[in-house]
């Protein structure tokens, strides 16, 4: 996940160009500079990005909400850009998404109410620092990060704009979200063994 993509000239990439790459490899834009996703996550990443869509997916059933899970593209603009100028393009391993003026045929332009990474030893700084900031300024209102190698998860939570300290759910704690009160996750079942 470290590599990044360089065009001749030196200039920030753009969703424009990002729709024209062609290949097997998928990336992430995060202003304007392209990162190479890892080829295939972990068979216990996909087990636990299944059960954690299964649960919201239910959760949100008679709700006005939708859940994506990757890829999934999610635009970010911090501005009136068009379209393909659009510098920063994601795609987290799980979305919740409420308000539908933001879903086209493309994916998401805007920020999803609740954004999960499922972080892995490769990814931890990157989901932890620069996506942590980039969902911050965003405005995505809650944000988790997993991480299966602890068994806990780090809930961030926007307030006045910012992401308060995080709370900290392990072992056999019940994992709920701040902006869907209702909804919890037993952290014993997220974090079986196969």
């Amino acid at each position: 996940m470290g590599y990044t993509l360089k065009n001749d000239n030196e200039t920030a990439y753009s969703y424009g160009d990002y729709l024209t790459w062609t290949g097997e490899e998928r990336y992430e834009l995060i202003e304007g500079e392209a990162f190479l996703m890892s080829p295939a996550p972990s068979t216990r990443h996909q087990e636990m990005c299944f059960f954690l869509s299964m649960k919201l997916g239910q959760y949100v059933t008679n709700k006005d909400c939708k859940v994506f899970f990757a890829p999934f593209d999610v635009r970010l603009p911090f501005g009136n850009e068009m379209d393909e100028d659009i510098s920063t393009v994601v795609q987290p391993d799980i979305v919740v998404i409420c308000d539908r003026s933001k879903l086209d045929e493309k994916g998401c332009k805007g920020a999803p109410e609740l954004v999960i990474e499922i972080t892995s030893p490769s990814s931890f700084y990157r989901d932890m620092k620069t996506k942590k900031d980039l969902y911050e300024r965003a405005k995505v209102k809650e944000y988790w990060i997993v991480d299966p190698a602890n068994q806990g998860v780090m809930v961030f939570v926007l307030k006045d704009g910012q992401y308060e300290k995080p709370l900290i759910f392990g072992g056999t704690d019940m994992l709920h979200s701040h902006f869907f009160s209702d909804f919890e996750v037993n952290l014993c079942e997220l974090f079986r063994q196969p």
